[in-house]
């Protein structure tokens, strides 16, 4: 920090370790109330990392609290992210009791003073950031462990085609693996190809199977269906995305008219193959199932969603591997509350090639209504 406003421009961001919590990631933002054409920049770039943090610290100082403190609040809210409110260079001067009412009329929250010059009570800030940050944000749930038992034998097919990075697995397929034995199940790893005559000598018979989307069909049909089969995509959307909105939206790609335009999300920037299957595959998987003349906006990263979000008629994110559960939800929650169609990759491929109820049926008591969609 500098004595000097405006001396941060761009977002600072610092990895440290909070014992019980873990790493994290620190964002320092330009200041909200910076002026000029290039300040007003500044301040668009600090409000659009609001909808991708865990927990927002709103720092004061002097008692300066103003419509610009106010606007940050209501972006707190807005993106439905918990926060504090630190008073700083209490050494200067300590908060006032109308600052604290304004506070309390304001949001709800009391007050955390604190001087950077002298930190004599750290550990009670670090305490109150604890206290406020959602367990979610750090202890994660696990993907195939209310599904599973110990000593079971999970089949995960996992295609190594042109989009498989060199000499690894992508992420889902590891995080699937370690899930697995953390929950001290099996994990038995095999390309398509093999799937047939692996089947026929495997005794006894996998408890799920688990395949990347794009091998959809393949291993629904050597899959028996006495065997649960769903897809890495779905692990993850019910991992970390919002899965209940994807399955009342998934059933949408059915209603798609001439001239629609679908936005389609990836998590992450990626070098893109003739096989990519965001980019390529899965618009000409729609256009063919739908029958119909579509465009395709696809968005990379957390980049900014080009014109208004009901210029959209579906939006299609990836598992969103490389985000968190905050960033994810967030990224989908102006298509939610416009009332936008939102599902994922790999429900929609399931859902486009018929097999969508098969998909979701571990994670689901009962099919959704119209379950004959293909």
């Amino acid at each position: 920090m500098s004595e000097i406003a405006g001396t941060t421009t761009d977002p600072v961001k610092k990895s440290i370790e909070i014992p019980g919590i873990g790493p994290v990631v620190m964002v320092d933002t330009a200041g909200m109330d910076d002026h000029g054409e290039l300040g007003a920049k500044r301040v668009e770039k600090s409000r659009n990392l609001i909808r991708t943090i865990d927990l927002g610290i709103l720092v004061l100082a002097e008692n300066q609290f103003g419509d610009s403190e106010k606007g940050i609040i209501e972006q707190f809210k807005k993106w439905e992210v918990p926060f504090i409110v630190v008073h700083n260079k209490t050494d200067i001067a300590t908060a006032s009791d109308e600052l604290k009412e304004k506070l309390i009329k304001l949001c709800d929250s009391q007050l955390f003073e604190f001087s950077t010059l002298f930190p004599d009570n750290k550990e009670q800030l670090i305490e109150a950031i604890k206290s406020a940050i959602p367990e979610t944000a750090y202890l994660t749930k696990s993907l195939v462990g209310d599904i599973i038992s110990q000593g079971d034998l999970v089949l995960l097919i996992t295609p190594i085609d042109a989009e498989a990075p060199e000499g690894r697995l992508i992420l889902p397929q590891v995080q699937a693996i370690r899930d697995i034995l953390d929950n001290d199940a099996i994990a038995l790893v095999t390309k398509e190809r093999e799937v047939d005559s692996l089947m026929k000598r495997l005794q006894p018979k996998p408890a799920l199977a688990i395949t990347d989307s794009q091998a959809f069909l393949k291993a629904d049909a050597s899959i028996p269906n006495d065997i649960p089969l769903t897809s890495f995509s779905i692990l993850l959307a019910r991992y970390k995305g919002d899965f209940e909105n994807y399955l009342k939206g998934t059933p949408h790609l059915s209603n798609l008219k001439n001239g629609d335009k679908i936005l389609i999300l990836e998590s992450c920037t990626h070098h893109v193959s003739c096989d990519d299957i965001g980019r390529i595959k899965i618009p000409r998987w729609l256009s063919n199932f739908s029958g119909m003349k579509l465009s395709y906006e696809i968005v990379a990263g957390l980049d900014n969603v080009p014109g208004e979000i009901t210029d959209y008629s579906m939006v299609i994110q990836c598992g969103g591997c490389m985000i968190t559960r905050k960033q994810l939800i967030n990224r989908l929650k102006p298509a939610v509350d416009a009332g936008i169609p939102v599902t994922n990759y790999g429900m929609a491929i399931a859902y486009m090639h018929g097999i969508f109820n098969r998909a979701i049926a571990p994670f689901t008591d009962s099919e959704i209504s119209g379950s004959n969609y293909l």
